[in-house]
């Protein structure tokens, strides 16, 4: 198969994927509007099944496969919201499944990757190291392995998200899409691109891992040093070799967001949209509160919140500390 989705590749898995995921809602965040600058949409992938927008593509490529070629199991790395993807997928194929997580995963990725039933193997390494241990297992068990973001058919499932954003919003003038690995933003915009090119794709990328804003200032990939983000789930120091090329030809721009408007962006939306989301998430709503996206008071902008798993400690010290703020 190429190394790339197609729009028909992104609408057969949103046929594929019907009975098995939520169409979450687009939201109005009025709330959030004037401190905007525009008017906000969220995609609350927070309200999917396994509170991340990753069970789509996890479950795209595992129906995709035979049972022969699943027969002896699945394996794949995770930050933790693919892990709880796949093991989701795993489980209702009755399958076997071993995930490799970063020791820095939040707690509560990890239990509940194994509340679905998943073997998880704690590792100390970069993403690079994980990826080759995953190989070396999957290579003495016969496990299919099911990549985060660089396979195509996990980032059709992704942009499977994008029809759903056109579909309910068909006048949308910009998404931005949180920018880790590179496979959700590869399909939605792939879906969006290919149905509708006038609407602008953004990618924001936290600032202390740039890999894909340093890598399109260079025109090639660039590894960088990787160093410690709120945004767990982007936090990867290669862009992806599959997405790569696709987000340079479809995303219309790269902004940086730093931790701390990260974080103002986690409590307007608990405060003024009342939703949960983790450092990754917010990061689209922390981009437009710093003012980093240029955007017109009367802009349809989409927000695709991406996940929800984030451990409830972290949340009360990051909520707790916006209440005292206001308090002082």
């Amino acid at each position: 198969m190429r190394n790339h989705p197609t729009i028909e590749d992104i609408l057969e898995a949103r046929e594929r994927l019907k009975p098995h995921i939520r169409h979450t809602p687009l939201l109005r965040a009025d709330r959030i509007e004037s401190a905007a600058g525009c008017q906000v949409y969220l995609k609350p992938e927070t309200l999917q099944i396994t509170g991340a927008f990753k069970i789509r593509g996890a479950l795209n490529k595992t129906l995709s496969l035979s049972r022969e070629e699943i027969a002896n199991g699945l394996i794949s790395s995770s930050s933790g919201n693919h892990a709880q993807g796949l093991s989701y997928a795993a489980r209702m194929l009755g399958v076997k499944v071993v995930l490799v997580l970063p020791v820095t995963t939040p707690r509560i990725k990890i239990a509940n990757t194994r509340a679905l039933g998943a073997e998880v193997i704690l590792f100390d390494g970069d993403n690079a190291a994980r990826w080759k241990k995953v190989y070396e297992i999957a290579e003495q068990n016969g496990y299919a392995v099911v990549h985060g973001f660089e396979d195509p058919l996990v980032m059709a499932g992704q942009g499977t998200i994008g029809c759903e954003i056109l579909e309910d919003l068909e006048d949308v003038d910009t998404i931005v899409v949180p920018l880790g690995g590179g496979g959700l933003i590869s399909g939605i915009a792939t879906a969006i691109k290919e149905t509708n090119p006038s609407v602008r794709v953004i990618g924001a990328e936290p600032s202390l891992t740039p890999k894909y804003h340093r890598s399109r200032l260079n025109k090639e990939r660039t590894s960088l040093p990787l160093k410690d983000t709120i945004a767990d789930g982007l936090r990867i120091s290669v862009p992806g070799q599959n997405p790569f090329p696709i987000i340079e030809k479809y995303v219309d721009e790269i902004v940086l967001v730093e931790d701390e408007h990260i974080v103002a962006g986690m409590r307007a939306l608990a405060r003024d949209a009342k939703l949960i989301a983790e450092p990754a998430a917010a990061i689209g709503i922390g981009a437009l509160l710093a003012g980093s996206l240029t955007v017109r008071s009367d802009e349809k902008v989409c927000v695709v919140l991406t996940g929800g798993n984030w451990d409830l400690r972290d949340l009360a010290e990051v909520y707790g500390a916006a209440e005292q703020a206001l308090e002082d």
